[in-house]
């Protein structure tokens, strides 16, 4: 039954969202220069989206950050509804790094380019860096950067390897980075799947980590940083087990 009402009730309405919201998205691109609308889209969108399929975000941590400042956050991936969770959560408009091809996707591609989102093509360390700072001018004059450093979604659950990119931008703009953790989505709906199980979620905002004096060559220790911050609040909350802990089992 869980298999049913996934494919005939939450799939279908989430299509459905995506491609009403989508093209209304579009329409007010015409006159919206700074993306305020097509972000009051996206909000709305990612609302339907978790209130469909049960499962709105709790927020906690966001109290935590100095909204004058610009800030880069950096959260893990492991699921096709962490992009809702951001934009329900998030209390400030935003840009968001997103991979080259899904800007190739019908209505969510489009958005993402009419809205001023980040295109970035993983397997070109050049033209991914390149990429990054486009997002540098934005970010000194306070729009917030989200970055998902692993640069794709967990099978697994568990988190994976973090690029430096996150960083790499952070220092260049000279904006402290933010470690955040989405917990629960995994579990609601993983990589490939589309057979959705309500659950709970949550996204928790660690201490902002500050990058002044930082220069690029501490782009990587300043990237171990951001990953241990990040894989500390989620494993705390996850369902899924911590690979530290059982290599660190394995050692003994």
């Amino acid at each position: 039954m869980s298999w049913l009402r996934s494919i005939f009730f939450f799939d279908p309405l989430i299509y459905l969202y995506t491609i009403v919201l989508g093209t209304m998205s579009l329409l007010s691109s015409l006159w919206d220069r700074d993306g305020r609308i097509q972000h009051r889209f996206a909000r709305l969108w990612s609302r339907l989206i978790l209130h469909t399929v049960g499962s709105p975000a709790r927020v906690s941590g966001l109290d935590k950050i100095d909204w004058s400042h610009p800030h880069v956050f950096a959260a893990n991936h492991i699921s096709a509804l962490d992009i809702p969770v951001l934009y329900t959560s998030m209390p400030r408009q935003f840009r968001i790094v997103a991979k080259e091809e899904l800007f190739r996707y019908p209505f969510m591609g489009w958005h993402l380019r009419r809205s001023g989102q980040v295109p970035i093509a993983l397997g070109n360390k050049l033209s991914a860096m390149r990429s990054l700072l486009r997002a540098v001018p934005d970010l000194k004059n306070g729009t917030p950067l989200v970055v998902f450093p692993e640069g794709g979604r967990s099978a697994t659950g568990q988190v994976q390897p973090f690029m430096t990119g996150a960083c790499y931008v952070a220092i260049k703009a000279e904006a402290d980075i933010v470690p955040m953790a989405i917990v629960g989505t995994y579990e609601v709906l993983p990589m490939n799947s589309f057979h959705i199980r309500p659950g709970k979620i949550e996204l928790l905002v660690g201490d902002p980590i500050p990058t002044a004096g930082c220069t690029l060559h501490d782009a990587d220790k300043l990237t171990e940083r951001v990953q241990k911050a990040v894989e500390d609040l989620y494993y705390a909350r996850a369902k899924v087990a911590d690979p530290r802990i059982v290599g660190e089992n394995v050692n003994r």
